[in-house]
């Protein structure tokens, strides 16, 4: 999910937001992620923390100033406000496993647009936003067999084909159906079930569910 910004230039963001003094970290990333989803309960896990020196804060904020002069003027955003924004800031990455189908995403104060983007389509990300997504993909994919992480991307029973299709999403590459069946099964998290019904039984393929 990216945003664009509600001001004059190209300003792409990722949904982020700020830890509260009372906050824990996971706290206030569980709380930015509801704000932002309208979801509860769901797949959560910080993957990095990025704080390389600069970060080119106070660079992006000024250039934003300097493309909207009227419109910080009109508001009511003063430049002491604007200060704290200047100062070095440390990111603490988090991905979500969600199901799109069920979120909206929700538009914050300052941002023009909000939506889904496919990862090859992600528009250019002010500071470093495409590394930050980068590295989170690289993080779910070294995870998606230790964590099953899968588990949150499908229904409570699933067919093999269904879990191949998710592997090859997140690995972008196809799998041998021989090999990734025999893979999965030697992992011992996959429960096989009844066959699906499909109306004809000797074609049918099994139902799985993870291990609990």
């Amino acid at each position: 999910m990216v945003s664009k910004l509600d001001f004059k230039g190209d300003f792409w963001v990722l949904p982020s937001g700020f830890i509260l003094k009372e906050e824990g970290i996971d706290q206030a990333a569980h709380r930015i992620l509801q704000e932002r989803t309208g979801l509860n309960d769901i797949f959560l896990e910080q993957y990095k923390v990025f704080g390389d020196v600069p970060r080119n804060i106070m660079a992006i904020v000024g250039e934003i100033r300097a493309l909207n002069p009227k419109k910080f003027e009109d508001s009511s955003v003063r430049d002491i406000d604007m200060e704290w924004l200047t100062k070095r800031f440390i990111s603490i990455g988090y991905y979500a496993l969600v199901d799109i189908n069920k979120v909206v995403p929700k538009l914050m104060e300052i941002d023009q647009s909000i939506d889904w983007y496919d990862i090859d389509d992600l528009p250019s990300m002010i500071g470093d936003l495409n590394y930050q997504v980068t590295k989170a993909l690289e993080a779910l994919r070294l995870n998606l067999d230790s964590k099953l992480l899968g588990f949150n991307l499908l229904p409570e029973t699933f067919t093999m084909k269904e879990l191949q299709h998710l592997y090859e999403t997140v690995y972008d590459r196809p799998f041998r159906r021989n090999n990734f069946q025999k893979k999965m099964l030697d992992l011992g998290v996959l429960e096989r079930l009844e066959k699906k019904y499909t109306g004809a039984s000797n074609k049918a393929p099994y139902l799985y569910r993870f291990m609990s």
